[in-house]
């Protein structure tokens, strides 16, 4: 749980183990969840119900592009988003930034990159990469001074047409519709 890499990876502890000391030892070390045998199967098919409802919650939290408050006390998760947010931001006009380059710079390999990220957002890298420099794009449109080559351009798109489609997708409606109001 202390490590950037498999923080987001839920842990349950099945063991004999029963008493008190050991269980508070358990959560205390990053478990999510203690169960002692002889265990329920019930029991255990409820906290892992429960689980799987906190990643759904945290993956809707995480792949809104929006910029959300930062929590009274970050979670690991909420560190590593940030991390990665502020990372891509700073590159969103590079159009040679991608995958490679993300993972030397946050020191991940790409597969446990893509495995934390899809984890955490339910997006690709890619597509998570890709979404950063759209709703930026959205913003830079919103605020207005530049058209919509200017924009693509500024946040990393040197084919227009590539843009336009992929903003289309990810918002419902073309770049241009944005700035006709």
């Amino acid at each position: 749980k202390n490590d950037e890499r498999t923080s987001h990876i839920p842990i349950i502890l099945l063991t004999a183990r029963a008493d008190v000391e050991s269980r508070l030892k358990g959560l205390k070390g990053g478990a999510d969840a203690y169960l002692a045998k002889p265990f329920n199967q019930k029991e255990l098919l409820i906290r892992l119900e429960k689980l799987n409802e906190l990643r759904r919650q945290l993956q809707a939290r995480y792949s809104t592009m929006e910029k959300q408050p930062a929590p009274a006390s970050p979670s690991p998760e909420d560190i590593f988003m940030e991390k990665l947010r502020k990372i891509v931001e700073a590159q969103l006009g590079d159009e040679q930034f991608g995958i490679p380059e993300l993972c030397k710079a946050i020191g991940m390999s790409r597969s446990q990159l893509h495995l934390k990220i899809k984890a955490l957002t339910g997006k690709p890298t890619s597509h998570y990469i890709r979404s950063l420099r759209l709703h930026r794009s959205r913003e830079l449109l919103k605020e207005g001074g530049l058209n919509v080559t200017q924009v693509a351009f500024e946040v990393g798109f040197r084919d227009l047409s590539y843009f336009s489609r992929a903003f289309s997708e990810e918002f419902g409606h073309s770049p241009s519709d944005l700035i006709k109001g």
